[in-house]
C-alpha cells in the first residue's frame, strides 16, 4: 500500500472513531464529566496551546527524550562494536540483554529512585534503558547479516576494524539500525510519559506526563484527553513522517 493511500485510510478511520466518540457522548452512556465531547477536548487543547504552558511542556519532554536517545545510541554503537569484533564480549552482552531487555522501564522505577533520586537524571536512566536494548539487538542483527565477503574484501584492502565498522557494517545495517531506533523511540516515549506522571513536575514546567497528571488531579477531563491527543499526534508524526521516511530513504540508498 502506498503512503498516500495509507494516510487516506488512516484519516478515514480517525473520522470513524470521532463519529463513534460523539455518538457515545450524546447517548449519555457515560457521565459527561468523565467523557467530554470532541469539541470540548479541542477547545481545551486550544486554550493550553494559547497559554503556552503545553508547548513548553512538550519542549521539555522532547529535550529529555533527545538526551536519552543520544546516550542510548552512543552506548548501542559501542556495545555492538565490541560484540562484533570481540567474541568473549559477545556472550557477556547476550547475557546482559537476556536479563535487562525484558524488564519494562517502569519496573525499574523503585531502584532508580533509590540510586538517582527523583529528578531529570532518573528519567534519563529510564529512557536510556528503554532505548539501549532494542537498539543494540537490532544493530547486532544487522551486523551479523552483513555478508562476510564484504568483510574479507575490506580486510584485503587494508582496512582496520574501525574503518570496517564505519564504512562497511554501519552502511549495510542501516535498515536494522533505523528499525531499532524506531522501537527504542516508542519504548522511550512511553517510559518518559509514565516517569513524568510518577515523578511529578521536573524542571520549571514539567513535561507532557505531568500535564496529564495535573489535569486529572484538578478533574479537568477535557484537558486530560487533550494531553492524550497530543501524545498520539506526536507518536504518529514520529512513526509515519520521521521513521517512515527514514526507512524509505535507507531502502533507496541500499537498493
Amino acid at each position: 500500500m502506498g503512503m498516500k493511500k495509507l494516510y487516506i485510510h488512516r484519516f478515514l478511520w480517525i473520522g470513524f472513531f470521532i463519529i463513534i466518540w460523539e455518538v457515545t457522548y450524546y447517548s449519555n452512556v457515560y457521565a459527561r464529566q468523565i467523557f467530554p465531547s470532541i469539541e470540548q477536548i479541542i477547545k481545551s487543547l486550544g486554550v493550553s496551546i494559547t497559554k503556552g504552558d503545553l508547548l513548553m511542556q512538550i519542549g521539555f519532554s522532547f529535550i529529555i527524550i533527545l538526551k536519552g536517545l543520544l546516550i542510548g545510541i552512543v552506548l548501542s554503537v559501542l556495545l555492538s562494536f565490541l560484540d562484533y569484533f570481540f567474541n568473549n564480549f559477545s556472550s557477556l552482552l547476550d547475557t546482559i540483554i537476556g536479563i535487562l531487555h525484558p524488564l519494562p522501564g517502569i519496573a525499574l522505577l523503585p531502584l532508580v529512585i533509590i540510586w538517582f533520586g527523583v529528578g531529570e537524571k532518573a528519567i534519563l536512566v529510564i529512557i536510556v534503558h528503554s532505548v539501549l536494548w532494542p537498539m543494540t539487538i537490532n544493530m547486532k542483527t544487522g551486523f551479523r547479516s552483513v555478508d562476510n565477503v564484504y568483510i574479507e574484501v575490506s580486510k584485503n584492502l587494508g582496512m582496520n576494524i574501525w574503518q570496517i565498522f564505519y564504512y562497511v557494517l554501519i552502511p549495510l545495517s542501516l535498515l536494522h539500525i533505523v528499525s531499532g531506533l524506531k522501537i527504542g523511540w516508542s519504548r522511550a516515549w512511553r517510559a518518559l510519559i509514565s516517569s513524568e506522571m510518577v515523578f511529578g513536575a521536573i524542571g520549571p514546567f514539567g513535561g507532557l506526563g505531568w500535564f496529564i497528571f495535573e489535569k486529572r488531579v484538578y478533574m479537568d477531563t477535557p484537558g486530560m484527553y487533550a494531553g492524550l491527543v497530543v501524545i498520539i499526534i506526536i507518536g504518529m508524526i514520529m512513526e509515519d513522517f520521521i521513521f517512515g521516511r527514514l526507512e524509505k530513504k535507507c531502502e533507496e540508498i541500499l537498493s
